[in-house]
């Protein structure tokens, strides 16, 4: 679990989620379009980047975001955080280009939404977040591993190598 602790990774959700917070500080719950477009400008001025904005993977807006959107749209109407991460997703694709060259993908990822859908739920302490990302990936390798079984397939056991064993893989590589 630990890590998953990083910045860009199991914390991402966590700095998205500061970063709107923290946007919603300095305007309040009465911002506008120009005043996303003033923040983002400012957050790059200071020399930081726009969390969820951006994968190293991905080349359009991710499809795990677009459903998290979807659903605090429809639910959530009068959440001013959810409307403000809606927000986001119409200015700072098209902004974050101008002010910073370079940029390859613009787009938001799935952590740009859903530390707001987990502060709706009542989920305000972050230091679960990070807990609930690793979970949420367990069952991914729990499902796996059930259909191994029912498919009989063998048992899975993955093997540790010493940076010296490694050190020799490597050396019979090159001969």
């Amino acid at each position: 679990m630990n890590g998953l602790a990083g910045p860009l990774h199991g914390l991402a959700n966590q700095e998205c989620l500061r970063w709107l917070l923290d946007f919603q500080e300095k305007y309040g719950k009465h911002w506008t379009n120009e005043d996303i477009k003033e923040y983002v400008r400012d957050t790059l001025k200071a020399g930081q980047v726009v969390p969820g904005f951006g994968h190293a993977v991905l080349r359009r807006t991710d499809p795990r975001y677009e459903a998290e959107v979807a659903f605090g749209t429809k639910h959530f109407k009068d959440d001013n955080l959810v409307k403000l991460v809606r927000a986001c997703y119409d200015v700072i694709p098209t902004e974050l280009p101008k002010l910073k060259s370079g940029v390859a993908n613009p787009f938001p990822n799935v952590d740009a939404a859903s530390g707001a859908l987990l502060m709706h739920f009542g989920l305000d302490q972050f230091d679960y977040y990070t807990v609930l990302f690793g979970v949420s990936r367990s069952f991914g390798v729990m499902s796996a591993l059930l259909w191994d079984r029912a498919l009989g397939l063998p048992i899975e056991r993955p093997n540790s190598i010493t940076l010296e064993d490694l050190q020799k893989i490597c050396e019979k590589m090159d001969k």
